[in-house]
């Protein structure tokens, strides 16, 4: 996971194996190591990188890419996955997204919509206040 995780962010960053290690005080055949899990990084490196790409240190440690395919997400957003919109309108919120950000039996939830970049569904009591 790890080894994959940092080939897409670097990737995703437009950085080259050698800026990427420069950034990280490292030469750039001991980022050839951690990209082919032939070797991993102390703990400290890790978070460096972390910071560096603007994500958590969980995440880049053990994000796995979900059916959809997608990269490590930045500090403080989720991708959950994939819901399936039922006949009716209704969607099953993840588990874990009901858990983060405690979503309970009986919670009214806010659908708000946006032509161009999409549909949010947010607590009623955060937004309406």
């Amino acid at each position: 996971m790890f080894h994959s995780n940092l080939i897409q962010l670097r990737k995703i960053n437009h950085m080259s194996q050698e800026e990427l290690a420069e950034k990280v005080n490292v030469s750039r055949q001991t980022l050839s190591k951690w990209e082919t899990g032939e070797s991993l990084p102390d703990i400290e490196k890790c978070r460096v990188l972390a910071e560096l790409f603007g994500v958590t240190l969980d995440d880049l440690v053990n994000y796995e890419n979900d059916a959809c395919g997608l990269c490590v997400p930045p500090k403080g957003k989720h991708a959950f996955g994939l819901v399936t919109v039922g006949e009716k309108g209704q969607i099953v919120i993840p588990a874990k997204a009901r858990k983060i950000f405690d979503i309970q039996p009986g919670d009214q939830l806010l659908v708000l919509g946006d032509e161009e970049q999409g549909i949010a569904i947010v607590k009623a009591e955060v937004f309406l206040g």
